[in-house]
């Protein structure tokens, strides 16, 4: 059984961050212990004075995202950004604070933001975009295999989302490397992170304002267009959104499941050998190490109890998406994960992600490229020397070093970014 906290009562009690959780070497244990010590409501904290309380429950998940009258996506709810607790200048603001977008909207302001993005997404060619996938992921392992070693992250993982979503959005390659650093950055929510996301954001107004005196076949065109969204303001945060959200979580996605097949030999044997599908590996990937780790925020909007906890008026909630997978209710010790996608990688709710089957042909075509190219993946590193990348938000490998044999043969063309018009 466990005792009720409140964030504000025992001010000198230390709490994990959430940095410290996606740091260690085993976030899944740490929840547990968590659940033991709090229930499936547990207070952390996201820098030092700012505390939050982490929803590891799915029941509990859920219960937040749905029931918008009592938890808002507007930060500006939060009570401790409001009472000054949080500083201008923290380097949790770019990933929490308000945005007039859809990730800050409620209700009905809400849907209105989200029908763009869902009928962009819509447009998405996906055997297009495979094709465009497959080019990049093989011009990439061309430009490294012929040396046996290469960074996965680094060289690859973090290059194929990147180019492909820049690609959708009529950006260049440049552009696209310049977008890459920015996310890295904001993502972080360190010291570097609002400068990251001043220049983030700059990247794709250039890119708006291109696109108001060349119109072309793609998302940036098709979001100015929409009837929906009223101003520059409002089509410049809809790509903030669509781009921020398709690059990093995608990137994570790739690294962990190469991750996987590189240190787990059951994972890589049944996978090479057919036993167990890219798609089925996938969501095994997606039950132990989602692509958003943790996933800001909601605010609750009156006192409520929440899993046993005494959640108050502007308290912020974080959603623990990968500790509400080891939820003993929704995924019970021992149950096969085969063909099962009951989890809760994509969160839940209105906010759900609109993207999910994009990023799936991303990461598919990624992963199944690197396992017929890249033969006898072995790391240069032992497997407790992998770092990962300081976020509080996403747990990705910093780098993940191989060595492998050197293919033969391997020609490619120049790639072409296609955009959402084309054709296969």
């Amino acid at each position: 059984m466990t005792t009720p906290v409140a964030l504000d009562v025992h001010p000198s009690e230390t709490l994990i961050s959430l940095t410290a959780i996606t740091q260690s070497k085993d976030p899944h244990r740490v929840y547990g212990q968590l659940r033991l010590q709090y229930g499936p409501v547990a207070p952390v904290e996201l820098e030092p004075g700012v505390r939050a309380w982490l929803v590891m429950g799915a029941e509990q998940l859920r219960t937040i995202t749905e029931r918008e009258a009592f938890f808002s996506r507007d930060a500006r709810n939060w009570r401790d950004l409001n009472d000054g607790i949080v500083s201008p200048d923290s380097g949790l603001l770019p990933m929490m604070a308000y945005r007039p977008n859809v990730i800050g909207a409620d209700q009905q302001e809400h849907r209105r933001l989200r029908q763009p993005l869902d009928e962009g997404i819509s447009r998405i060619n996906h055997r297009a975009l495979r094709r465009q996938v497959q080019q990049i992921c093989s011009e990439l392992i061309d430009e490294f295999s012929r040396r046996g070693t290469a960074d996965l992250v680094a060289d690859y993982a973090a290059f194929v989302p990147m180019l492909a979503v820049a690609g959708l959005f009529g950006l260049d390659t440049r552009q696209g490397h310049e977008l890459r650093a920015a996310l890295v950055a904001l993502f972080s929510s360190q010291a570097d992170s609002q400068v990251g996301n001043r220049s983030f954001e700059q990247i794709l107004f250039d890119t708006l304002q291109e696109r108001q005196r060349n119109p072309t076949a793609d998302l940036t065109t098709a979001l100015m267009d929409h009837p929906n969204l009223q101003d520059d303001p409002e089509v410049l945060q809809s790509m903030v959104v669509m781009v921020s959200a398709g690059n990093e979580t995608t990137t994570c996605w790739i690294a962990h499941t190469l991750y996987r097949m590189i240190t787990d030999t059951s994972f890589d044997d049944r996978l090479r050998g057919g036993r167990l599908g890219v798609d089925d590996a996938l969501d095994e990937v997606l039950w132990r190490e989602p692509p958003m780790t943790h996933m800001p925020a909601r605010y609750a909007l009156r006192d409520i109890d929440l899993g046993g906890q005494p959640v108050r008026h502007g308290d912020v909630l974080i959603l623990g998406l990968s500790a509400a997978n080891s939820d003993p209710a929704l995924s019970p010790p021992g149950r096969r994960r085969i063909n099962n996608r009951a989890h809760m990688a994509y969160s839940a709710g209105p906010h759900m992600c609109p993207a999910q089957d994009t990023a799936r042909v991303i990461t598919r075509t990624a992963v199944d490229t690197a396992l017929h190219l890249l033969p006898g993946l072995k790391l240069t590193v032992r497997p407790d020397e992998i770092t990962w990348n300081p976020s509080p938000w996403t747990r990705c490998p910093t780098r993940l070093l191989v060595r492998f044999a050197v293919p033969h043969g391997l020609i490619t063309a120049p790639t072409r970014l296609r955009t959402v018009g084309d054709s296969a």
